[in-house]
């Protein structure tokens, strides 16, 4: 049985000590070499007293980010990784948030540490990976006091009063979903790992602790092949990629720029998507391009370290139809609950609930946050079971299969129907052309209000193909064309700036 990560690092080590373990455009590491890097850091960490704390990572997504976080382990901390491309006010917040005593960063960043108005002491990752003897003994007294349930990572999601939380994630639950993944889709040391999702996002988690676990390997997409992707059919062919697990958004760039145009990708045999519903005609273009691949729609929030449900595509779906989310992990429980906590009748939508070894350890010094989410399961109280409330909503369809629909707060109440925003959004994303939209509701003025990204123009298209899939009180009041639909650092549609920009724009 596993009990810390780092075992997977050097279960691959032993097994390969010359394999290809991580790289990026720059950098290249064999797992002998990148274990040798995390217990440098590691050892500078100890010897600065650092234990059972978090260690701020402020840098680039590369090879020796991934040192940094692995450092924090051998040292007996957690890792929390911060974006730096993110707004520094943003960077600001979350290191409230942390108060760490050491946030690690590149020499070349010293202008950013300056600016950051931190008290942590800044380390830099050069010194720490410069050469020195590893403390062997002091990191072999960390690993006896280690226990599975210390945390590993912090990630941070939006907060309702502003301040975004801080969500703590164990060693356990990181090596639970590491154990069911390879279970499910069967993953072996041939496998190759394509990174797209930035390091402070939970979709990375996977692609990083998959590798380890399996032995395999992960090469970090450069950014650049998102903004003019022509190339990465290539760069995914030349380094033999098998395996996407990317973002949803991601995948819809790719069919947007009709990336595969010239050469298409001709190793992949699995392709999994999350964050955000897949439009059934992204699904198409990317099946166009690889129609041998597996194709999988991963469910759950960063609370549940990344996934709690898949749904792997075994029939044809036509453009406005929803894919299922599919069914739980295995060693994961899902219960649908009715307003009154009750398991939802047959047919009917409920909140979509998680039990299991895959739950956070909560938010990180939000101690009311983590009692409304993080809660007693109200089907007994014989003892001490929480489940975390995902506040999203969904239904068992008659295949069995569960079928997301809605944020609790995305259903709205208008000329006496309850509507789903997310049921409009599936109607207007299958309309040709559109390539993603957004619906807001202004409560005030009852209106619903459609953020709609295309080429051009298409509101009398749009209006044309709601027309055969949706009743005229689910139309849309307004319609806003956007070249680009914002995004967050997630590369999710940022629908908080949408509703502000929209509640500005109306005063």
């Amino acid at each position: 049985m596993y009990c810390n990560i780092l075992e997977y690092l050097e279960e691959a080590e032993l097994a390969y000590p010359q394999k290809l373990a991580f790289a990026d455009e720059d950098t290249e590491a064999t797992y002998s070499s990148f274990a040798h890097m995390a217990r440098q850091v590691g050892s500078h960490l100890a010897a600065l007293g650092a234990y059972g704390e978090p260690i701020a990572v402020l840098m680039e997504k590369n090879v020796q980010s991934l040192a940094a976080f692995f450092g924090a382990a051998y040292s007996g901390c957690f890792y929390v990784p911060i974006d730096k491309t993110l707004p520094l006010g943003r960077i600001r917040t979350i290191l409230s948030v942390v108060t760490p005593r050491f946030l690690i960063l590149e020499k070349k960043e010293g202008a950013l540490a300056q600016s950051l108005q931190t008290e942590a002491t800044i380390l830099f990752l050069e010194d720490l990976l410069s050469p020195a003897p590893i403390g062997h003994g002091r990191l072999r007294q960390i690993r006896e006091r280690h226990l599975d349930t210390n945390p590993l990572y912090m990630m941070f999601t939006s907060g309702s009063t502003g301040v975004p939380k801080g969500v703590l994630v164990s060693h356990k639950s990181v090596i639970d979903m590491a154990e069911q993944f390879t279970e499910v889709f069967q993953f072996t040391q041939k496998d190759v790992f394509a990174n797209q999702a930035p390091f402070d996002f939970d979709v990375s988690v996977k692609d990083i602790y998959l590798t380890l676990k399996n032995g395999a390997s992960m090469h970090i997409v450069p950014k650049s092949m998102f903004v003019l992707p022509k190339s990465l059919a290539r760069y995914l062919n030349e380094r033999k990629v098998t395996t996407l697990i990317w973002a949803a958004s991601a995948l819809g760039i790719v069919s947007t720029l009709d990336a595969f145009k010239e050469e298409s990708p001709q190793y992949l045999d699995k392709i999994m998507f999350s964050g955000e519903v897949l439009p059934i005609k992204v699904l198409h273009y990317w099946q166009n391009h690889r129609k041998d691949a597996q194709y999988t729609n991963l469910y759950g929030p960063t609370e549940i370290t990344c996934n709690c449900t898949y749904y792997t595509v075994g029939r044809a779906f036509q453009p406005g139809e929803t894919l299922p989310i599919g069914k739980p992990f295995p060693n994961t429980e899902i219960l649908l609950l009715d307003s009154q906590g009750q398991p939802a009748k047959a047919g009917e939508s409920g909140e979509i609930c998680v039990r299991g070894s895959c739950l956070a350890l909560g938010y990180y010094k939000n101690k009311e946050a983590t009692q409304k989410a993080f809660c007693q399961n109200p089907l007994h109280d014989s003892y001490h079971d929480l489940i975390y409330r995902t506040g999203d909503m969904g239904y068992q369809n008659e295949r069995g299969e569960l079928v997301f629909t809605a944020r609790k707060d995305y259903q709205i109440k208008r000329m006496g129907h309850r509507i789903e925003l997310f049921e409009i959004e599936a109607a207007v994303n299958a309309v040709e052309g559109v390539e993603k939209c957004c619906c807001i509701y202004d409560q005030e003025k009852e209106k619903i209000i459609l953020f709609y990204q295309a080429q051009r123009e298409l509101e009398a298209e749009i209006i044309q193909g709601l027309q055969e899939t949706l009743p005229k009180y689910m139309f849309p009041n307004q319609y806003f064309f956007l070249e680009r639909l914002p995004e967050n650092s997630h590369g999710k549609i940022d629908r908080p700036r949408l509703k502000s920009e929209y509640m500005e724009q109306r005063q």
